[in-house]
């Protein structure tokens, strides 16, 4: 048995502690940029989001207190694809700087494999891939279905603060159509109102010269009174028609009510794993596989760092960037096969993690340049 003070036995545990220094060390500086990206890109999609939901409270579609909770749910939905790129761009540039710097090669001087350096890259990749799966199986579905309803909300909410004149607007079933030739928004009047509803076959049609909201300060109810027009009640194969002039018309705009409709993004993933249809397959094998695609394209950051001292720290962030497109347009595509029926359940999408593993590992176990350096 080997004495305590042998210094074969001293050296294996220095190098025991300076590989958790190490390890330490590769993951805080893996964490720079891969948090500056991470705003960056966080910064683009939220603008990105909020031109288009402007447009769309420009145009009357959404109001505008609903915005910022959207921005907030697109974004949590968003994560689970800009964590994974994040954390490969960042392992990438962080090595990368550690190349260019010749780091790597004092490293390997003092005995220390490219095995150390991917196993601080997994573990890190590993807790990512948690919050990744979390993100992916529950805040997914959860935050579809609240943007799906807010949307819904906003399509049976008749509102004429929101209109736009000469546009034509209609409720969620189609139920009411209002058009306005003019507006005046500091009155809130509208001009050439036109309102047409159809309901158990009765055709509703009404021109009137003005019309305004009214809104009850108790329950919050709005009603369309109307100025100076005329009502035509058409009852379809009946053939019993009336015309009525009026002075003065109110029209009660109630709300349709909200009635909850199946989409698989917003669906539990229980309930899709219950279930055989390919399109409901494809979106489950998606949420399964997105933490396995963290792991792989942190360790892929790995090999495609490598580059020759002084070649420049972030020469291989354009092959990086190139080398993600790739995959992710490839996990489109077999995403669509598999909703297509083209693809069965087996291989589905996960054919497409598999390939990235192997080429992964194809990649780490070549040749390194540093002479012993990976060997």
């Amino acid at each position: 048995m080997k004495s305590l003070m042998d210094p074969q036995v001293i050296a294996r545990r220095r190098l025991q502690l300076g590989g958790g220094l190490l390890g330490r060390y590769v993951v805080r500086e893996i964490a720079k940029p891969a948090l500056f990206i991470a705003i960056i890109l966080i910064i683009v999609f939220v603008s990105y989001l909020l031109a288009r939901f402007l447009a769309d409270v420009v145009d009357g579609l959404l109001p505008s207190r609903t915005i910022a909770f959207l921005v907030l749910l697109r974004t949590a939905i968003a994560l689970e694809v800009l964590v994974p790129i994040t954390l490969f761009l960042g392992v990438v540039m962080a090595l990368g700087r550690l190349h260019s710097d010749s780091e790597m090669i004092a490293m390997s001087a003092l005995g220390v494999s490219w095995v150390r350096i991917a196993q601080a890259v997994a573990m890190l990749a590993v807790v990512l891939a948690v919050g990744v799966a979390a993100l992916s199986l529950v805040v997914r579905p959860w935050a579809y279905e609240k943007s799906y309803r807010l949307r819904a909300e906003a399509g049976a909410e008749v509102d004429l603060d929101r209109f736009k004149a000469g546009r034509f607007y209609a409720k969620q079933r189609g139920e009411h159509v209002v058009f306005a030739e003019s507006g005046d928004t500091a009155t809130g009047r509208l001009s050439g109102v036109f309102v047409h509803n159809e309901e158990r076959g009765i055709r509703r049609v009404v021109f009137a010269e003005s019309a305004y909201q009214r809104v009850d300060p108790v329950t919050g109810d709005r009603t369309l009174v109307m100025l100076n027009g005329r009502h035509y009640r058409i009852s379809i194969g009946e053939g019993r028609d009336r015309i009525i002039g009026f002075e003065q018309m109110e029209m009660p705009l109630k709300n349709d009510e909200i009635v909850p409709e199946y989409r698989r993004k917003s669906a539990l993933t229980t309930t899709l794993a219950q279930s055989r249809e390919p399109m409901d397959l494809a979106e489950l094998q998606w949420r399964l596989t997105t933490p396995l695609a963290t792991v792989f394209l942190a360790l892929l950051g790995i090999p495609l760092s490598r580059a020759v001292p002084r070649q420049g720290r972030y020469s291989r962030f354009a092959v990086a960037v190139l080398a993600y497109a790739a995959y992710y347009n490839v996990k489109i595509v077999a995403k669509v096969w598999v909703e297509r029926g083209k693809v069965g359940p087996l291989p589905g999408l996960l054919w497409v993690d598999v390939l990235l593993a192997l080429v992964v590992v194809l990649l780490l176990w070549r040749p390194w340049p540093q002479g012993r350096w990976g060997r």
